[in-house]
């Protein structure tokens, strides 16, 4: 029965009713993912149901490479939590990835005891230097050409954000810095535009990371909201022309520190209030009263106040709805935190390569799926 199944597909894929395969195929495939996100959220489509326990959120388009030929799928989202049907096949670029580090590491004979009980779990004893360059040579080309890629368009707002990972270096075991920049282009669409990884976020690195950007066409960026990193902010303004929004979420946290176990709650109470003015102006008042407020009782959290009031209230000069996305790194920490779940895998990557390639594939999937959300011009 296997065989004549085959037979019949192969038939058909070399017959005019290849494109009514595909179709047949797709139709399955749609009508399939929508049963299980009716079943997950309790109703139909639209439907008013009081048993209903989750909404839809839109959808992501994904390519699905079947026998039949490439299919347009259509994959819906949740509001609460998400979804991913089976027959598909979720990180797979990221999951060789991993798979070609450990490899790596493991032949240079450099991985940690974690890695290789991940070697032997994967039935990866044995492997061979060719086997790992072959791996390596298949995924490096497809995250280079992701993140060497034109940009086209205007990108009103830019996130920067580094998460630090171990790697050998020179007989030496250090720590590196790895950048990732996304941003939204006029369209609203979110987009994950570059990675660099160096030893240090001074003047000098991020003065090559932004021009290497911009000579790949990035152009058209109002606000860079990032934390605060040493020699970004002047960098900002010399390469890119735009305004430098401190993150607040992390000053708020620097500054709370400042005020004791039992003032934090007030004190966060007081300065929230600033960020809740209709305008930049009357935000930037509201600040500076908070500060003289606090000045007599906690002087040191009132300088900080001052030092930072042009940075941490950027944001208030741009649309108002857009104001919740671009006031912090938020939107990043999600990313990140899938980035470091798989870089602690590997514990010391064999060098910076193995980096941009692991790293590079979790973008890439990630610019993939998501959705055209974000605030645009």
């Amino acid at each position: 029965m296997t065989d004549e199944m085959m037979s019949l597909c192969t038939l058909l894929e070399k017959s005019s009713d290849a494109d009514l395969l595909r179709e047949m195929v797709g139709f399955a495939a749609q009508r399939l993912m929508e049963l299980e996100v009716e079943s997950l959220t309790g109703a139909a489509h639209g439907e008013r149901s009081p048993e209903r326990i989750n909404h839809r959120n839109g959808y992501r388009d994904r390519i699905w490479e079947t026998r039949a030929g490439a299919i347009e799928l259509r994959i819906p989202k949740l509001r609460q939590g998400s979804y991913f049907p089976a027959f598909l096949e979720p990180r797979r670029m990221a999951e060789k990835a991993l798979a070609a580090v450990v490899q790596e590491a493991y032949v240079q004979g450099v991985s940690t005891r974690s890695v290789d009980e991940l070697v032997r779990a994967m039935g990866m004893t044995g492997i061979s230097k060719s086997q790992v360059s072959r791996l390596c040579a298949e995924i490096d080309g497809k995250v280079a050409a992701f993140l060497n890629r034109p940009l086209e368009g205007d990108w009103p707002y830019l996130w920067l954000d580094a998460t630090y990972v171990k790697v050998r270096e020179h007989g030496r075991i250090v720590s590196v810095a790895v950048i990732v920049a996304v941003a939204v282009n006029g369209d609203g669409r979110r987009e994950v535009l570059g990675l660099s990884i160096g030893a240090s976020e001074a003047e000098t690195f991020w003065t090559e990371f932004l021009r290497s950007l911009a000579r790949r066409g990035l152009r058209g960026v109002k606000l860079v909201i990032s934390d605060a990193h040493e020699g970004l902010k002047a960098v900002v303004s010399k390469v890119l022309h735009a305004s430098w929004q401190r993150c607040r979420v992390h000053f708020m946290r620097n500054v709370l520190a400042h005020a004791g176990k039992q003032g934090r709650r007030v004190v966060a109470a007081f300065i929230a209030t600033a960020f809740a003015q209709e305008d930049a102006e009357m935000a930037r008042t509201q600040w500076r009263q908070v500060a003289d407020q606090l000045r007599p009782k906690v002087a040191k959290l009132a300088v900080l106040m001052d030092e930072a009031e042009a940075d941490v209230l950027a944001f208030m000069s741009f649309p108002k709805d857009h104001r919740p996305k671009i006031h912090s790194t938020n939107p990043l920490e999600r990313l990140n935190g899938e980035i470091k779940r798989r870089t602690e895998v590997v514990g010391i990557f064999p060098n910076e390569d193995a980096i941009t390639r692991l790293v590079g594939a979790i973008l890439l999937e990630q610019n993939d799926e998501w959705p055209c959300s974000e605030p645009a011009t």
